[in-house]
């Protein structure tokens, strides 16, 4: 049985290993999602996991099915939008919907929770990815961010990167 459920602090180990094989590293190069090529290091930790966990104004909704997590989505009241960041599925099971899945999720979220706009920043060179977050209904915004994080333990970029903003109104 599959469901998709609030992350709690005791998930923090196993979001950690899931994020890290999709994001970063050779498992990440099973699937489409990767960063690998753009960034050495890991995503996250689980000490970043557990910041985010711990904070009340985020919520990680983990896709479980027999007892495992699959995949995962971050959620953080910003003012009036809802940022959708972190969306993780297993390398192994990219393409089979479960993005879609989280994405219904994340806009159900939104509206339970009296958002009606999602905000996203993805890495501009993504060009993939942009255009499937496009076919699910966000806009390219034009707004463009600077990549970079305070803490190199998240990873090192291999080239000058830059995020676009996405966003999309939910109903």
């Amino acid at each position: 049985m599959k469901q998709i459920i609030p992350a709690t602090l005791e998930d923090a180990v196993a979001l950690n290993v899931l994020v890290n094989s999709a994001y970063r590293g050779e498992s990440g190069k099973q699937g489409w999602t990767t960063e690998a090529d753009l960034i050495e290091g890991m995503r996250i930790d689980v000490d970043g996991l557990m910041e985010i966990l711990k904070n009340p104004e985020a919520t990680i909704l983990k896709y479980v099915e027999n007892e495992k997590i699959l995949a995962c989505i971050e959620l953080v009241r910003e003012n009036d939008k809802l940022y959708l960041g972190m969306l993780t599925v297993s390398p192994v099971l990219q393409g089979k919907g479960i993005g879609k899945e989280l994405l219904r999720a994340a806009e159900h979220e939104a509206l339970k929770q009296n958002y009606d706009t999602i905000v996203m920043q993805v890495i501009s060179v993504r060009k993939e990815l942009i255009d499937w977050y496009v076919r699910h209904g966000y806009i390219n915004t034009g707004k463009r961010k600077p990549f970079h994080f305070t803490e190199p333990r998240f990873g090192q970029p291999k080239q000058q990167l830059e995020f676009v903003v996405l966003e999309k109104k939910v109903k």
